[in-house]
């Protein structure tokens, strides 16, 4: 397994580069703005792929660089269902699994720091965000946290983990690297509390300063979405009730860019074919899958995906490859899902 743990001194900020092997998927945790040029950097030297990029929260005291590498490299973003971010291109729920070629991540839902927190466990270690640092713990007095939601993330999910879990914090201002969930059971100072209500007490009495950032930070963080208009204008997009009204027609195909995962989760289009957005680049190239269904075909690539942001990308790559009548569903089975377009699949219909 390729893993590193890269560092930003301005904002204390731990970033997580994570793939299985080199010349592979690769997915990033936590990135910061400043530090995208350096992150492309290294995914060239090894020769990596950057598939997801994942924010555990919105934070506070940087600027993510989630949309600049969405926009550099086309991979798919990843939020909470609860953030309140503007656009991304996965929302996970508690328990959801984030997968890339040979990596499999745990997302747990842990509010308390923010309302939208979440870690990500996989195999050996945790990625605890701003829930659980070293040798302490996220402040809860903004951004709609909550000592007592904190208090149950800490005590009912995180220190359940075996006492062996590597603990990789998203900040940390001492130095430290890694600790274990065993290690902060026992030396974390936040955590030698009986009750909840004792939780809520010591966090009440720390009175922090805001952090500097945070008034430009957080309306940043909350903008990050791919803009969608561009596409539309150049008539690259289907409104719900057209994209349902091409369904079945001998001249269209629907292309379903979403993981497995998400498929089984909330359904599909019926009839639609699944490519996945990471094979994107291989599939629309001469040769490939979808160039050869369009042009030996005729038909019309209809891309979609959770929220439109990918089937945008997979549209402008699919028009470069020269399949001029690729379109995309704006605002993917989010806006379908609204509109009471049909689905299949079983837990669509429970």
């Amino acid at each position: 397994m390729i893993f590193r743990q890269l560092f930003d001194s301005v904002s204390s900020t731990y970033s997580y580069l994570i793939a299985s092997r080199m010349g592979g998927e690769a997915l990033i945790i936590d990135p910061v703005l400043e530090k995208v040029d350096r992150y492309l950097t290294l995914l060239d030297e090894l020769d990596l792929k950057l598939v997801k990029a994942i924010d555990t929260h919105v934070h506070a005291d940087h600027i993510t660089g989630l949309g600049a590498l969405r926009d550099r490299t086309r991979c798919a973003t990843v939020m909470g269902r609860e953030s309140k971010t503007d656009v991304v291109s996965i929302r996970v729920s508690d328990g959801d699994a984030i997968e890339i070629e040979g990596v499999s991540l745990r997302a747990l839902y842990t509010p308390g720091h923010t309302d939208d927190s979440y870690c990500y466990r996989m195999d050996d270690r945790v990625f605890t965000g701003d829930t659980l640092l070293i040798r302490g713990t996220g402040r809860t007095d903004f951004q709609n946290g909550d000592s007592f939601a904190a208090y149950d993330s800490l005590f009912n999910k995180l220190l359940r983990l075996p006492d062996e879990t590597l603990v990789y914090p998203g900040h940390d201002y001492k130095g430290d690297t890694v600790s274990t969930i065993g290690e902060e059971r026992r030396h974390n100072p936040r955590l030698q509390v009986g009750s909840a209500e004792a939780y809520a007490e010591l966090m009440a009495g720390l009175e922090l300063a805001n952090p500097k950032m945070m008034d430009v930070a957080v309306p940043a963080n909350l903008k990050i979405g791919l803009p969608q208009e561009a596409v539309e204008a150049r008539g690259w997009s289907l409104t719900c009730a057209e994209a349902r009204e091409s369904m079945g027609k001998p001249d269209v195909v629907l292309i379903d860019l979403r993981d497995k995962n998400e498929r089984a989760a909330h359904g599909r289009i019926p009839g639609s074919l699944h490519a996945p957005y990471p094979d994107l680049d291989e599939n629309v190239r001469p040769g490939g899958l979808l160039h050869e269904i369009a042009t030996a075909t005729g038909k019309r690539l209809v891309f979609y995906c959770a929220y439109g942001e990918r089937s945008a990308m997979a549209v402008q790559a699919a028009q470069d490859a020269g399949l001029a009548k690729s379109c995309h569903i704006k605002g993917g089975i989010d806006a379908w899902k609204k509109m009471g377009g049909p689905l299949e699949g079983a837990k669509a219909e429970a």
